[in-house]
């Protein structure tokens, strides 16, 4: 009984492992689809802008120098206030000027007489040499007196207005209107005509200029592009000038003018910026930078940065997701930044689809699926009414960077 029992189970065993070796292994399934976010390009026209160093420089630049000698007797300005032109700076010691004057006053007082005396002379002898009283000579002698008397009217006149300008120069005034600088002589100092050393100096700052410097390669470049039609020239375009902490200045200048001539030194040339200065915040002498408009791109392709990638030997590459759901890396060439995105040289199209966000998830060739869009009324956390995207957020005190316009990175 014992021996058939053991057979039954060799037997049921040996059916079990039958069975089991000619079972097929069960199918491998297909890795699941990485969730990805994708960003569909579009084509905009973007403003390509250049961030240039600068300098803040006067409109005008006017220093005071006295026209006659003397001691000063008075300073009739206030140093660092504003002066218009024709104001009283300074007053000399005028009594030569004077003496000087009244000198001419009775110079042309006597010049004057003799006129009138030669010309009653003159019509005199006129009158009798039509009847053949006096001799032509003593006609045309008394003639030439009166016509001696009227130079010498005319010379002593011109002697006064002399002395009327040495008496005014020795009032100095403004040539310009602006802000007068600290003096440099005071009250008692001697002054020379024309002397070396200014008394004071005054600056017109409403409106400014702001000199900056340009690389002649960029000129090239930039005419290169033109010429090729990649680019559409941009010269009137706004200004934005950058003061020396970041902070962006309110007004907007214009760029009035462009050397015609490189500095062989350098290898740059210059521009000029003209901007309104209302507050006297920009002043001579400072340290600016000026994004300067160069050109339009119409049909630009931007792309965020998180969606660049490079080698390790430094060469730009993107993800896509392909019509066939499926990843690929492509090569591209980007030029510059505008805000957080690259501006796209070469290598994508528009329409197509980058990966921006779930890159450390795939690899070329595997399957992916876009992430569903945020629904409209979802607001990411940390914003609301008013709130700005760090990406996009501007430092305090700075009005936001408008999203169309590309600097040179």
């Amino acid at each position: 009984m014992a021996q058939a029992t053991r057979s039954r189970a060799l037997a049921l065993v040996a059916v079990v492992l039958v069975a089991a070796c000619g079972q097929a292994p069960p199918p491998k399934s297909a890795p699941p689809a990485a969730e990805v976010t994708v960003v569909k390009l579009q084509p905009e026209t973007v403003t390509l802008t250049r961030e240039l160093a600068g300098r803040v420089n006067p409109l005008l630049v006017a220093e005071v120098r006295p026209q006659v000698g003397g001691i000063i007797t008075r300073r009739l300005f206030t140093e660092g206030g504003r002066v218009k032109a024709g104001q009283p700076l300074y007053q000399l010691d005028d009594a030569i000027p004077r003496a000087d004057q009244a000198t001419a006053k009775a110079a042309l007082g006597r010049a004057q007489a003799t006129l009138h005396s030669a010309r009653l002379n003159a019509a005199r002898s006129a009158e009798l040499a039509k009847i053949d009283a006096v001799s032509k000579q003593d006609d045309e002698n008394a003639i030439a007196a009166l016509r001696q008397a009227e130079a010498d009217v005319a010379s002593a006149q011109a002697t006064l207005a002399r002395g009327d300008v040495i008496l005014a120069y020795a009032r100095i005034t403004s040539p310009i209107t602006g802000r007068i600088g600290k003096s440099s002589v005071t009250q008692g100092a001697l002054v020379t005509a024309n002397q070396a050393d200014a008394l004071a100096t005054v600056q017109q700052l409403d409106p400014i200029y702001v000199d900056v410097t340009q690389s002649s390669a960029e000129l090239l470049d930039l005419r290169k592009q033109v010429a090729a039609g990649k680019l559409e020239a941009a010269r009137d375009l706004p200004v934005t000038i950058l003061l020396e902490d970041g902070t962006r200045y309110p007004q907007q200048g214009k760029l009035t003018f462009e050397a015609v001539t490189v500095d062989p030194t350098t290898g740059s040339y210059l521009l000029r910026i003209v901007v309104p200065n209302p507050g006297n915040v920009l002043l001579p002498g400072m340290y600016v930078r000026a994004v300067v408009g160069s050109g339009v791109r119409q049909n630009a392709l931007l792309v965020p940065q998180q969606g660049i990638t490079r080698d390790p030997k430094g060469d730009a590459f993107a993800m896509l997701l392909g019509a066939d759901s499926k990843v690929q890396q492509r090569p591209v060439k980007v030029s510059r930044t505008i805000g957080d995105r690259w501006l796209v040289e070469e290598g994508l199209a528009a329409g197509d689809q980058v990966i921006v966000e779930g890159l450390q998830k795939i690899r070329p060739g595997m399957p992916a699926r876009a992430a569903p869009p945020a629904p409209a009324n979802a607001a990411p956390a940390g914003s609301g009414p008013g709130a700005v995207s760090p990406a996009s957020a501007p430092p305090p005190g700075e009005p936001p960077t408008p999203p169309a316009t590309a600097k040179k990175s």
